[in-house]
């Protein structure tokens, strides 16, 4: 990995829309779908999965589910089921409750909560498959009363024919049994918009390629999303008490995602920059995916030599990490700092697949830069709000001047009317109903 200052490495960051040709791609694909249903549908997924189905073919059985127990360890299934229960446990402290609060005057205000009808999850099965991704985003949904969750999974993981019996195994531990072999931008569309085998839902989650997530884009409006998810990312900060082992090796657990994804050291040590820069060559060479990772790290990857730690922690802010881990001496000390960051590690042992899989938090986090302004998913995604008011008389007639002062001042003269008949009929004295 290159070892530059802060004042050369370029702290710009750009959002993918995709190329000219990816965007017109999958609009084409999308109004097809609309279009034409399950026809489209089965036509994309031959051409890009090379999978010929038929409609009834789509929908993974019961049996096939159950099937998928016998191709996976018993270890696997028992740490799916630890880490969903982990998961479960860190989403469940997040809902919220409805509420109303009484006046004195008779007045009600309030706000009523209620689950999403129905959620689609995308679950990717390009160069590796996510189990994980499933807990993620179903277990989200379920806490917050979500009745209706339907996954979507391409009908080939990693290249392999048929859905990897990991994910499988993953979305029955979580609770969900309707789920489509169908992948891609076509996949998107079935769910926003429905075909005569997948009934249409109210929001899509869930990562994917940038097809997918260029979809995603082309039917907001019509459906809710999670976000537009870019490439993995993360940052390590760290001082010359770090292990340079764990940072190199945290640094390339993303590295291996994508050959986009972005993996930085900050760090106000040169002694830790060299140490971790020769750390990474040595075990790039040993790593199964070297090919991936080195591209990352080629394309993505620096290190970057800071004067101090405020210095680090300014860079951090800047390009707001998916990921961030602290490493350093004190790193609760410089929690408060910290403004912009999906997910925060601290300390040695806080590595970053340790909330990818199991602590509880979500890994589903903002990437590019827009945990400026983005969250990790959480129970709040799965949720609607409406606002609730009942005014009383008593209260009405209190307020009915101002209001119609507001409403005048903005030239709304059909509000303020709406105000003054019923101050005008209380005041000769009229039953509510204009008598």
């Amino acid at each position: 990995m290159k070892v530059q200052s802060s004042k050369e490495f370029k702290l710009q960051r750009e959002v993918e829309y995709g190329t000219p040709e990816q965007n017109k791609a999958v609009k084409e694909i999308v109004a097809d779908i609309k279009k034409e249903g399950d026809a489209a549908l089965l036509r994309y997924t031959e051409r890009f999965d090379g999978a010929a189905l038929t409609a009834a073919q789509l929908r993974v059985t019961a049996e096939e589910l159950q099937a998928a127990y016998g191709r996976v360890e018993e270890s696997f299934v028992t740490a799916i089921r630890a880490a969903a229960a982990n998961i479960r446990a860190f989403h469940a402290r997040q809902k919220r409750n409805s509420w109303m609060d009484l006046q004195p005057d008779g007045t009600i205000l309030g706000q009523i909560i209620r689950p999403l009808k129905r959620v689609g999850v995308y679950v990717p099965g390009g160069k590796a498959a996510y189990p994980s991704s499933v807990l993620m985003n179903v277990i989200p949904a379920q806490i917050a009363g979500v009745p209706e969750i339907v996954m979507v999974t391409p009908p080939s993981t990693g290249g392999t024919e048929g859905i990897d019996p990991y994910i499988l195994v993953a979305a029955a531990e979580a609770g969900v049994n309707e789920i489509y072999r169908v992948g891609g931008a076509q996949a998107i569309a079935a769910l926003a918009f429905g075909t005569e085998s997948i009934v249409p839902v109210d929001k899509i989650c869930g990562p994917g390629n940038i097809y997918v997530a260029l979809a995603k884009r082309e039917v907001y409006g019509a459906v809710d999303i999670d976000s537009i998810a870019g490439p993995s990312e993360i940052i390590v900060l760290a001082d010359d008490t770090a292990e340079a082992a764990y940072v190199a090796a945290d640094l390339l657990s993303q590295a291996e995602h994508d050959e986009m994804a972005s993996a930085i050291l900050v760090t106000p040590s040169q002694r830790l920059a060299e140490a971790v820069a020769a750390e990474v060559e040595r075990q790039l060479r040993e790593l199964p995916r070297e090919a991936i990772a080195r591209a990352s790290v080629d394309n993505y990857g620096a290190i970057i030599v800071v004067e101090s730690l405020a210095e680090g922690i300014s860079v951090v802010n800047r390009l707001a990490p998916e990921h961030l881990e602290i490493v350093t001496e004190d790193p609760m000390g410089l929690l408060g700092s910290i403004e912009n960051a999906g997910a925060i590690f601290l300390g040695p042992y806080s590595s970053e697949p340790v909330g990818d899989y199991f602590a509880g938090p979500n890994h589903i986090i903002p990437t590019n830069g827009t945990a400026r302004f983005s969250s990790p998913v959480d129970v709040d995604d799965f949720i609607k709000k409406s606002s609730l008011i009942y005014y009383s008389k008593e209260a009405l007639l209190k307020d009915g001047a101002t209001i119609i002062e507001l409403a005048r001042r903005e030239g709304l003269e059909g509000h303020a009317r709406a105000i003054e008949v019923r101050l005008h009929n209380e005041a000769k004295g009229g039953d509510g109903n204009g008598k």
